[in-house]
Order: C-alpha cells, then sequence, then structure tokens
C-alpha cells in the first residue's frame, strides 16, 4: 500500500516537472530556429510579416505560462505551428523545399502552406484543454465546437488581413504573403485546411480525456 502511494507520488512530481520542462527547452529551440532562419531569408519584408504573429504567439505563451502551465503535448502542438511558420517565412511558403511531398502525391503546387494552415488548426488542443481545466463550459458540445469555430474566426480573420496586405504592399511581397500560387480557391482551402487540423485535435482531446470529460462536463 506504502509502495503504490509511493509510486503514485514519484508519478506525479515526473508529470508535473514534465509540464514545466518541455516549455523551456520548446522556447530554447525556437529561439535557435528563429535566429537561424532570420539569416538571408529570401525577402526580408516577407520574412518580418510572416514571423511578427508567430512572436506575439510565443510571447503570449511565455506570459500565460505564469498562470496557467499547459500539458507537454499541447505545448508540443503548438510548437508544431511556430516551426512550419518559422521556416515559412524564410523561403516564403511556396518556395520551401517540398519537392518530396509534391512530387510523391502528384500535387500541381507546393501544398506547404496547408500543411501550415493544418497546423495552426492544432490550437484547438489547447483551447479545448484550458476550457477544462478552468472550468469554463458545462457542455459537451460547447467543448466540441468552441475550440474549432475558435479556430475558423482566426483563420478567417487572418485570410483577410493577408487580402489587405496583398493590395496595399509591393506587388512582389503581397504575392509572396498571399500564397495563393494561382488557385481562385486559395483562401478557402487554407480556411478548410485550418478547420481540418482543428478537428483532428478536438477529436484526439477527447479520446485522451474521455474520462474526465465524463466525470464534469454535462
Amino acid at each position: 500500500m506504502v509502495v503504490s502511494r509511493g509510486r503514485k507520488l514519484g508519478i506525479a512530481m515526473m508529470c508535473c516537472n514534465c509540464r514545466r520542462i518541455v516549455p523551456i527547452i520548446l522556447l530554447l529551440a525556437y529561439v535557435a530556429l528563429f535566429v537561424l532562419l532570420a539569416i538571408s531569408p529570401y525577402d526580408r519584408k516577407v520574412w518580418l510579416v510572416e514571423n511578427i504573429p508567430t512572436v506575439v504567439i510565443v510571447l503570449v505563451l511565455v506570459f500565460a505560462g505564469r498562470y496557467y502551465i499547459f500539458s507537454p503535448l499541447s505545448y508540443i502542438l503548438m510548437f508544431a505551428f511556430i516551426v512550419v511558420h518559422t521556416v515559412g517565412g524564410h523561403y516564403t511558403f511556396e518556395r520551401v523545399p517540398f519537392d518530396m511531398v509534391t512530387n510523391l502525391f502528384g500535387f500541381a503546387r507546393n501544398n506547404y502552406d496547408r500543411l501550415a494552415h493544418f497546423s495552426v488548426g492544432l490550437y484547438a488542443y489547447p483551447i479545448a484543454e484550458l476550457l477544462l481545466a478552468k472550468k469554463m463550459v458545462n457542455s459537451k458540445v460547447v467543448l466540441f465546437l468552441f475550440p474549432v469555430f475558435t479556430i475558423l474566426s482566426v483563420a478567417c480573420l487572418y485570410e483577410i488581413f493577408e487580402w489587405l496586405y496583398a493590395v496595399s504592399a509591393d506587388a512582389k511581397a503581397g504575392i509572396a504573403v498571399l500564397g495563393s500560387q494561382g488557385d481562385i480557391w486559395d483562401a478557402q482551402k487554407d480556411m478548410l485546411s485550418d478547420g481540418l487540423g482543428a478537428v483532428a485535435v478536438t477529436i484526439l482531446f477527447w479520446i485522451l480525456n474521455k474520462k474526465k470529460i465524463t466525470q464534469e462536463v454535462v
């Protein structure tokens, strides 16, 4: 009995340490990546525009860490977006070396930007986690839909921002940020990718937290 309690306590302490160590490691990795990819980007204007949102997100997460520490999985999912977006800012999204995937599936365009948008949807997981941890909702339907709708709303606003930048900036930088590659339905497909990412990780969140959701949410 005593041994069992000791093991549980040890596991709890390891989990606690992991929650604190993982974000620090990921932050250091991001700083290193940011510095590396800040050297000689394809277009400095595009690099700046693409990295501002990423840097803001990182700063918000660092500040938020004083009040709430997400699970390691949440941080890893959020880090995935940050990495993909930082790489895209260095090359511009249509020029990221993605030929292996393009050739493997026979795509007619570089779909790295679709991957980037899918990674935006990964933020639905920490949103759902925060809602559950802070008991901010009392409905399973809301717990599932709110993270997805939040991502879709952000996706819509970002597409509007891209359009406004494209029509106001110089032609070369505007086209690079827009990244449509001649696809007239690019904005809609980008938002679909955001939404698919959100739905995928929200389902994952429910699978991993089914017991807690059942106990705490109506």
